[in-house]
């Protein structure tokens, strides 16, 4: 109710900020670098990561410093890791649920998501984004094989420097709406989990758009994702 009470009053602010930052915040390029190949040794982990442009590694100086980068570093001790990476700047859970549903069917075993901040910026409600959550987790097991999902949360869009106020007081209060919705959604008893996004998200620790995670909140995040699949790998007894 407070949100849709600030939508109401604040609306022409919110929309006359937000069309501001798109038009004054540098674009950063997405990084450098390897998109899909295979590292390391022992059995064999096909490891996807899917998403925006956070996923994409915007803000690193490239993919090696990035998500992906970040993830099959801290697992390619222990396995064989195939990796790709299926991410885009812009993108949604809806646009990234229609790109997997044209695409070529592909083997995973494991996936990382990155997505909700631009389902955020598009006033997608809770209701519909958990049931395109939900979809795309679908997508992954019965389609790719995925037996492990970690979702990762949305990031806290207050602490973002490249938003004014009361815009990111707005923004920041809807991410953390769809992000408690995710975290209670999940784990859902099908592989899918939610995974919280490591790492100090300030202006210290951010790119210098003041919108995308720096290097070190990439490396955070990652050990953290590999950490979680080597446990779940692990327990199982195989990749």
């Amino acid at each position: 109710m407070r949100l849709a009470l600030a939508k109401w009053t604040l609306g022409p602010l919110l929309l006359a900020q937000g069309r501001r930052v798109r038009r004054v915040t540098p674009v950063l390029p997405e990084p450098p670098g390897p998109r899909e190949g295979e590292t390391g040794e022992g059995p064999l982990l096909r490891l996807l990561v899917l998403g925006d442009s956070a996923g994409a590694g915007v803000g690193a100086a490239s993919q090696e410093e990035a998500l992906t980068g970040r993830i099959v570093a801290g697992l390619r001790g222990r396995y064989r890791v195939r990796y790709r990476l299926v991410a885009r700047t812009g993108a949604t859970t809806a646009s990234t649920l229609r790109l997997l549903e044209r695409a070529e069917p592909f083997a995973v075993d494991a996936a990382v998501t990155s997505l909700g901040v631009n389902d955020v910026t598009g006033d997608v409600g809770v209701g519909r984004f958990l049931a395109l959550q939900a979809r795309l987790h679908a997508l992954l097991r019965e389609r790719l094989g995925a037996r492990l999902v970690l979702a990762s949360g949305l990031p806290p869009m207050d602490r973002f420097p490249a938003l004014p106020q009361p815009l990111r007081w707005y923004l920041g209060a809807r991410a953390a709406q769809l992000d408690r919705a995710l975290a209670a959604a999940l784990p859902d008893g099908r592989g899918a989990e939610y995974l919280a996004v490591a790492g100090e998200l300030d202006a210290g620790h951010m790119a210098a758009d003041g919108f995308h995670p720096g290097p070190a909140v990439y490396a955070a995040w990652g050990t953290a994702a590999a950490g979680r699949i080597a446990q779940a790998f692990d327990r199982a007894g195989k990749a």
